[in-house]
């Protein structure tokens, strides 16, 4: 199913028989720029409504336009629905999915704790239970990552929260509509600093720092430079900002290339287990309960194979669900570590997971949501992270953050699926963050990004 699938199936002028890059002059001419921001929720069902109208007229696109041009799109939409239950036949086809169009998938994620739901499914037989035969392969880091996804080489991706927004608008890659319908782990990264640091707690002390983050794109980047800029630092100005795969932070931090990290686990864990870093603090500390990674793919997977859709979505949540019990996590520790996952060990990963850990300064913390897994993405969130990419310049002019987030953070689909499964789910898409104690309000972004003091020019 392309874009041009999901015109409308009741105007004269839209042809559904071209593909998204024909070049001919009817795609050019019909080309809609008013479905970029689009909800992905809508793109799906008005997908299926096409698929029905077309049907109707033998899949004849002429026919199916002369008709439309000698009634008009709103009679004949009436007509259609007198004599044949539309939308009684869209709801049925997308509650009742069915076999997955393709079973053999291939995942990609980067090997950190955050991914624990997507790595955990294959040993511990989520995927299977659900009818797919999902291969998670180990990526190197998140450029990867997206040019694998962008390609077509994974299916679906362990991604960053802020990535799919991103390949959306084409912040640091081609335009590509993606979609991310669950969150993986909530908390769940730290700030560490080197040990010859010890007498640095203080942020303000930092100037001339360099610190490494996994991705431009990332929360751990918009993170830090929040937290600096809180204590009068100019991230851009006053330290230096290096992106560094996750796998390679604990290497530039001995070898002095790095004085800190805001980095995913295990990670920051293991910078303390090799006596060469402490925690300085946890990000949960910054903000309670924020997202960091997700589930994401390009909306044509789930416009051209709903139902491995459905079944892929429901592995995730579930075994996003299962990691959010802490009875479950020294099982989990295990199932993770080896080479083909992590690479880590056993013990570095359960002090992440359970949350009893040597912080690096001489104390064990107990801290059980130091990692936490949610499924669901707060459209809210989607918001947040977009004024993020506005005030520090990844994005510029105008933007739909309310568009935006609601077009790639499927909140309607994670809320059935979790209700399906006989989870709890929010009744709401939105709701207000707090942030270093001060609190976002999701309904004033532009207000919001104008307040800061310290952003780009």
């Amino acid at each position: 199913m392309t874009v041009k699938s999901l015109g409308n199936p009741f105007s004269k002028d839209t042809d559904l028989r071209h593909g998204q890059s024909c070049p001919c002059d009817s795609c050019k001419a019909s080309a809609a720029p008013t479905q970029t921001h689009m909800s992905s929720e809508d793109m799906l069902e008005q997908a299926v409504e096409s698929a029905i109208v077309r049907s109707v007229f033998g899949h004849s696109d002429i026919g199916r336009r002369s008709f439309m041009g000698m009634v008009g799109g709103t009679t004949a939409a009436a007509a259609l629905a007198s004599v044949f239950p539309i939308n009684e036949a869209k709801a049925a086809i997308l509650d009742n999915l069915g076999l997955p169009e393709k079973t053999d998938l291939n995942i990609g994620f980067v090997p950190i704790t955050c991914a624990t739901p997507i790595i955990m499914a294959q040993p511990l037989g989520f995927y299977e239970r659900y009818g797919l035969n999902a291969q998670v392969i180990k990526t190197a880091g998140w450029a990867v990552a997206r040019d694998k996804s962008l390609s077509g080489e994974y299916d679906a991706s362990h991604m960053l929260t802020p990535m799919p927004l991103a390949m959306t608008l084409g912040a640091g890659s081609v335009a590509e509509p993606y979609i991310m319908p669950a969150v993986e782990n909530i908390n769940g990264q730290a700030i560490v600093l080197a040990n010859e640091h010890l007498d640095k707690r203080d942020p303000s002390q930092w100037k001339g720092f360099t610190f490494g983050v996994p991705f431009e794109y990332s929360m751990h980047n918009f993170l830090l430079r929040y937290y600096v800029a809180e204590f009068g630092l100019d991230p851009d100005v006053d330290i230096q900002i290096r992106v560094v795969p996750p796998p390679e932070m604990v290497a530039n931090l001995r070898a002095g290339n790095l004085d800190g990290y805001l980095s995913p686990d295990p990670f920051n864990q293991r910078a303390v287990y090799e006596g060469i870093g402490f925690i300085h603090i946890l990000t949960k500390e910054i903000w309670e309960g924020h997202p960091c990674c997700a589930f994401a793919a390009p909306l044509s997977f789930a416009t051209e194979l709903p139902n491995t859709y459905g079944a892929l979505l429901k592995s995730i949540i579930d075994a996003t669900q299962y990691a959010s019990n802490p009875d479950n996590r020294v099982e989990i520790s295990e199932a993770i570590a080896p080479t083909n996952y992590l690479n880590q060990p056993v013990t570095v990963i359960q002090q992440v997971l359970t949350g009893t850990y040597a912080d690096g300064l001489g104390e064990v913390q107990r801290v059980p949501d130091r990692i936490d897994f949610d499924p669901f993405p707060w459209q809210s969130m989607g918001v947040w992270i977009l004024t993020q990419m506005k005030r520090w310049g990844y994005i510029e002019g105008d933007v739909d953050y309310k568009g935006v987030a609601e077009q790639v953070y499927l909140a309607s689909d994670a809320r059935k699926v979790m209700t399906d499964l006989g989870y709890d789910a929010p009744a709401d898409n939105y709701k207000s963050h707090m942030i270093m104690g001060k609190s976002f309000d999701p309904a004033q972004p532009e207000a919001y990004v104008d307040s800061f003091a310290i952003k780009a020019d």
